[in-house]
């Protein structure tokens, strides 16, 4: 339990990292972060489920780099109030969170 809220705290951290350095992408507060975050790992839980892991931004490969854009970008939909996201700005933020997490995991191991 407690590691899972750690998972969270820091994909908020970093997705506050990330609307910070990307035009593209903005989060309202840390708050709206978490709740970000909260909400692109159950989609990106959901789209595992449905396609299979090959599709998984585990997987490191362009399919899931372009998963993780789509995810990023299909979470404003659904809390518009705390995510804003350009097309580009999904892509971008894929590929800066996806080298941060090649650093700073926010998975479990």
């Amino acid at each position: 339990m407690i590691g899972a809220v750690v998972r969270f705290i820091v994909s908020a951290l970093v997705l506050m990292l990330v609307s910070f350095l990307i035009p593209g992408i903005s989060v309202n507060g840390f708050v709206g972060a978490l709740i970000a975050a909260l909400v692109i790992a159950g989609l990106g839980y959901v789209v595992e489920m449905i396609m299979g892991e090959k599709v998984s931004p585990k997987a490191r490969g362009v399919v899931g780099f372009i998963t993780s854009a789509v995810v990023i970008y299909l979470a404003q939909f659904i809390i518009p109030g705390f995510l804003s996201v350009s097309l580009l700005g999904s892509l971008i933020a894929a590929l800066v969170i996806g080298i941060i997490d090649a650093f700073v995991p926010t998975e479990l191991r």
